[in-house]
């Protein structure tokens, strides 16, 4: 295998064109170089299975060479890298299925280490068919406790270790190239990639209203299909069944017997397989994330179906807050994405569908049922379109900037909120947590800004970047040239007060998770993403909730969940789940196992009872939409207590609100 003269004309464009306009500026030197060496054979080999010592020593004269090979174009080395991946592939599936006709002892106190990332390259064959000998080992034990039969389980592995040694042997030289130069991208930012044509007609497919299948984001994890993203409105959304960071391992047709062992698989085909016609059933075999390493297959199965605008798109309820001396209506819009039907706008429709409309409209009908106060809950809202971000915060400030976007050049472009008045000018919760991301972020930073709205729950993603995606074919003089499209970061988002929602995220004013860490998720955890900066705040005219109002809201929320049963089981079940995402090693031991497991699962059982879930397929726990009930969601209900409680502030607005004050910039 060997790079095309395509991906040599590729690379002059991509790395001209990164240099030039990317938001971060670099210098494509040997201390870059360095970065990209480590990314190419994190990509080749992340969890150490593969290459011995001596193989990452070899590879050591290339490390300062990279950027020399990329500005002259020259991709002779990283090809030569992956032939001897492919190599190592080859000849540890070789010894994993002579393994199969081993009989374990699982009586043995052993551990197997799952996440090999910070440990050493193994420095013999010796030593690295141990920790093959415990990798298989540890497959045999995860489906004997999911009970499977002996047989059952040779044929498994067999498929599994077969399919790792046949793919790697499908890469073509398209798929060498991809991963190369994304090693470059992501050592620029996690957000910028290079998408091969074939990747690029998938991403489309991938993006399109007319998708019919399960609704969820995947990637790679090792090799793992990792659920990064259930979307809303869509079948595994709906169904509530799947996670995210569930891990898929089979998939099956609803006409098929056997599942098909998907570990080790390019995504690409991971993605054919679920894919289908709308209402066809899809049966997925999974390892749920919130097991961690006592996870043991689990089957599901999803109806493919549309996306629908229509359950995507904003929703309303009324919760009733009820006490001795006072009592609320609190209403309750959830915003799972901010959309917009861009082809009804431009045929001229007049009733075309959007976040801001349809938020208008339902503030409209809420306003009607006299609610006392309002939750905007943005939880798992991963953004969209920006426009609506901001069309959306002018429902609830008179006018102004709401965000500010700073180029490459360090030019600025402030997104304003043009239309004077309001459409709810009463007291206003944000819910937010880890995954609300984007344009959700601009949203709730801005009303956190201007002093409108109480912001609670977790801190944000923390995506302040924007990618533009460039057709690389636009720069080819031949009409059948196929380049591949480049997502880059290109600008930066900036809250109107000068600081970014890029990594910090939007921290809120109540926290629901004090004392739970927060720098493994999201932005925060990702490798080389743009640190937080800030700017000259925009001129603004705010207001500022008195921050002794904040303190009392604080302290009332803390007094009131010590005594609130179900939102305690809520917070031990979140450190429960962070626990098993810390564990790196899983005992080697069957009764070890065993007990484990059952000590965890006994422990969430205990823990969905007591919040009213009993069980993910169980009717009881869903309403008549499907969704879950806003009777079981604790989270919800203390958002409308401070709700409540925001608006007894609110009633004496001396005591409560600070006068408009006009924020002008330096």
């Amino acid at each position: 295998m060997s790079p095309t003269d395509v991906h040599l004309k590729a690379t002059s464009l991509i790395t001209n064109f990164l240099q030039r306009y990317h938001y971060r500026k670099f210098d494509l030197d040997d201390a870059f170089s360095d970065k990209i060496h480590s990314h190419f054979i994190e990509s080749l080999d992340s969890g150490k299975n593969y290459f011995l010592a001596s193989d990452i020593q070899n590879f050591e004269q290339y490390r300062y060479l990279l950027d020399d090979f990329l500005l002259n174009a020259d991709l002779r080395a990283p090809y030569s890298f992956f032939a001897l991946y492919q190599q190592r592939v080859s000849e540890r599936v070789n010894y994993a299925l002579s393994l199969l006709e081993t009989d374990f002892d699982f009586s043995k106190d052993e551990v197997f280490l799952i996440n090999r990332e910070e440990a050493s390259w193994p420095n013999s064959q010796l030593e690295q068919n141990d920790i093959w000998r415990k990798r298989v080992k540890n497959d045999v034990l995860s489906l004997h406790l999911a009970g499977k039969t002996a047989d059952e389980i040779k044929t498994t592995l067999k498929k599994r270790y077969e399919g790792i040694n046949k793919r790697s042997h499908q890469l073509n030289s398209n798929d060498v190239y991809q991963l190369f130069i994304n090693a470059f991208a992501t050592s620029i930012d996690p957000h910028t990639s290079y998408l091969s044509p074939r990747s690029y007609d998938n991403f489309e497919i991938r993006m399109s209203l007319s998708l019919e299948g399960i609704g969820a984001m995947l990637r790679l994890d090792g090799e793992y299909t990792l659920v990064s993203r259930v979307i809303p409105g869509g079948p595994a959304d709906l169904s509530g069944l799947l996670k995210s960071k569930d891990r898929i391992i089979g998939i099956a047709q609803v006409d098929e017997e056997n599942f098909v062992d998907i570990v080790g698989w390019r995504l690409d085909e991971v993605v054919d397989l679920i894919r289908g016609k709308k209402g066809t059933v899809v049966r997925l075999q999974l390892l749920r994330g919130e097991q961690g390493d006592a996870a043991v297959p689990e089957e599901i199965s999803l109806t493919r179906n549309k996306i629908k605008l229509e359950e995507q798109a904003a929703q309303k309820t009324v919760l009733e807050i009820n006490h001795e001396t006072d009592s609320s209506k609190i209403g309750v819009i959830t915003i799972p994405t901010f959309y917009m039907d861009f082809a009804a706008y431009q045929k001229g429709e007049k009733n075309y569908r959007s976040t801001t409309r349809d938020v208008d409209q339902l503030l409209n009908e809420l306003k009607d049922e006299d609610i006392d106060t309002l939750i905007l809950d943005l939880r798992s809202n991963g953004g969209g379109s920006l426009i609506e971000a901001t069309n959306l915060a002018g429902l609830f400030i008179d006018h102004g900037p709401v965000v500010q976007v700073q180029d490459s050049s360090g030019n600025l472009e402030i997104h304003k909120d043009l239309k004077k008045g309001v459409s709810y000018d009463g007291p206003l919760v944000v819910l937010v947590d880890r995954f609300s991301a984007s344009a959700s972020e601009i949203v709730a930073s801005a009303l956190q800004d201007y002093g409108r709205a109480v912001v609670v729950g977790e801190a944000t993603y923390g995506k302040g970047s924007v990618q533009q995606l460039i057709n690389l074919n636009r720069f080819s003089r031949s009409k059948k040239a196929k380049l591949g499209q480049l997502k880059a970061t290109i600008a930066q988002y900036f809250r109107v007060d000068g600081g970014s929602t890029q990594h910090k995220g939007v921290l809120p004013d109540i926290n629901y998770v004090k004392g739970i860490k927060v720098s493994e998720r999201g932005e925060r955890s990702l490798k080389n993403a743009l640190p937080w900066s800030q700017i000259t705040p925009a001129s603004y005219l705010g207001q500022v909730i008195a921050r002794s109002v904040i303190d009392q809201l604080d302290k009332q929320h803390l007094t009131r969940v010590a005594d609130n049963q179900r939102y305690q089981t809520m917070v031990k079940l979140f450190e429960l789940n962070e626990t098993l995402t810390d564990r790196k090693t899983v005992s080697l031991n069957e009764t070890t196992r065993k007990k484990r497991f059952d000590e965890l699962e006994s422990k969430r059982k205990e823990f969905e009872t007591a919040l009213g879930i009993k069980d993910s397929q169980d009717e009881e726990s869903f309403d008549e939409d499907n969704k879950i009930d806003p009777e079981n969601d604790v989270l919800l209900l203390e958002a409308a207590e401070i709700a409540h409680d925001l608006k007894i502030f609110w009633n004496r607005k001396s005591q409560a609100i600070q006068p408009l004050k006009q924020t002008a910039a330096n």
